[in-house]
């Protein structure tokens, strides 16, 4: 039930990338707007993912699970039938608040169920398995929709997954709460909503109004503000919303800023090859799904792999592997993406070089986030894992769209390789590898 509430949230970002120009093309719509109805959705993920966690642990897991289950499909089917652009963000955002009580509580349930550190990796494996399987199937699950009932189907298609969902949790998932759970953080929640919406609106809208226009420039001061307020406030708080004090452990401050770039890579990647395939190359949407299918098949094949690294090795190996997946990946599709009619061949290697990446960088982020707070406040741990994610998914998605749509296509995947590479000086500088336990060879055998 856990795999199945990601695997709803999850496949819905894949299906709908393959959407986009077609929604493009239904509501003429430019390429800020098809950033916002992605943005939309990431950012109030990022934003309130660390207040779903605390409040599962405080009111009850179960009870918040199926109220996000409840929402997110809602949202899908107001998505369905959104009328205009405005209104497909808005129910977008409607999505994002049943989805942020997913993630987290998902999280909190695995953690409390395998509580050995390695049983809880290679969970962790599995479950990050289920990702893959979303990026495998949603491009083709999501063109032959396009293709065949248009870009509202791929809504349609939550619905059923939400309900089955719906009615395992009533049956079968037991109501859990933390001994303890830290309290609410109003003012920490909107210095984050602050920062986060800013921030986005700046990169997505500074293409079209030009960086020094009054709007831009207001939303940088604020976010800036934001920011610097933010510290300050939580660290003299008892119980803060992000605790500073997490991010002296280098460990754990280097897993945190390697989900932001891995994710930020992700976002951008997928977004910039959609509209690559579809609109440089004219695939249709089946296509351009089937296209993209050597980096879903890597990033099913490899999570279960670096889950079970993570738990003898560490994550050393799984994170260095990361990094040198996605920094060839966009050195590679720099070269590959100057012709208008590139070779097939390089292009699949690019996307298999990408899924290899991709496919070993969730496990040991999630392991680390997890074992840096106490198993009590799980959803918590498992929010700011979260948060990390959805934060550099959706700066990868303002940022790389707004070199698309400045026109300089190139410089999107120097940002991708650029990504990789941060993730691999990261690792170097804060991992450092773990012998492995007594007993391990025996065990394997």
């Amino acid at each position: 039930m856990c795999c199945l509430s990601v695997l709803l949230v999850s496949l819905d970002t894949t299906v709908l990338n393959v959407a986009l120009p077609a929604v493009q093309r239904d509501f003429d719509s430019s390429v800020s707007g098809l950033q916002w109805t992605l943005d939309a959705y990431t950012i109030v993920l990022a934003a309130l993912l660390t207040l779903a966690g605390s409040t599962a642990d405080r009111v009850g897991r179960r009870r918040i699970f199926r109220l996000g289950l409840v929402l997110f499909t809602a949202g899908s089917a107001l998505c369905s039938l959104a009328p205009t652009l405005g209104w497909l963000v808005v129910f977008r955002v409607v999505q994002a608040l049943g989805g942020c009580m997913l993630t987290p509580v998902a999280m909190a349930i695995l953690t409390n169920t395998f509580s050995q550190p390695r049983e809880r990796a290679r969970a962790i494996g599995i479950w990050g398995g289920v990702v893959g399987i979303s990026m495998a199937a949603g491009p083709i699950l999501g063109g032959a929709l396009v293709q065949s009932a248009g870009w509202r189907s791929v809504f349609w298609l939550n619905v059923p997954i939400g309900l089955a969902a719906l009615l395992l949790v009533t049956l079968y998932v037991p109501e859990s709460r933390a001994p303890r759970a830290r309290r609410a953080d109003p003012m920490g929640q909107l210095l984050v909503i602050t920062l986060l919406g800013t921030l986005t609106y700046a990169v997505i809208e500074a293409p079209n109004q030009g960086w020094t226009s009054t709007p831009i420039v207001v939303c940088l001061i604020t976010a800036a503000g934001a920011l610097a307020g933010f510290v300050p406030y939580e660290n003299h708080r008892t119980e803060p919303l992000i605790d500073p004090r997490l991010f002296r452990s280098a460990s754990f401050s280097g897993a945190t800023a390697t989900a932001v770039f891995a994710f930020a890579a992700l976002g951008g990647f997928l977004f910039a090859n959609t509209l690559y395939l579809q609109r440089v190359l004219r695939l249709n949407a089946l296509d351009t799904g089937l296209h993209l299918l050597p980096m879903a098949v890597l990033s099913l094949v490899c999570p279960p792999l670096s889950g079970r690294i993570v738990g003898s090795r560490g994550p050393r190996i799984p994170l260095l592997l990361a990094g040198a997946g996605i920094a060839a990946s966009g050195v590679l599709a720099v070269l590959v993406t100057r012709s208008t009619q590139p070779s097939y061949t390089l292009l699949s290697l690019t996307y298999a070089l990408f899924g290899f990446g991709f496919g070993f960088v969730n496990a040991p982020i999630t392991d680390t986030a997890v074992a840096g707070l106490p198993r009590a406040q799980a959803g918590v741990a498992a929010a700011v894992a979260a948060t990390s994610r959805q934060v550099g998914s959706s700066l990868g998605i303002a940022v790389i769209g707004a070199a698309i749509a400045a026109g300089a296509r190139p410089a999107a995947w120097w940002i991708i390789a650029a990504c990789g590479l941060a993730i691999l000086v990261l690792t170097t500088v804060t991992t450092h590898r773990r012998t492995p336990p007594a007993g391990t060879a025996t065990e394997r055998s």
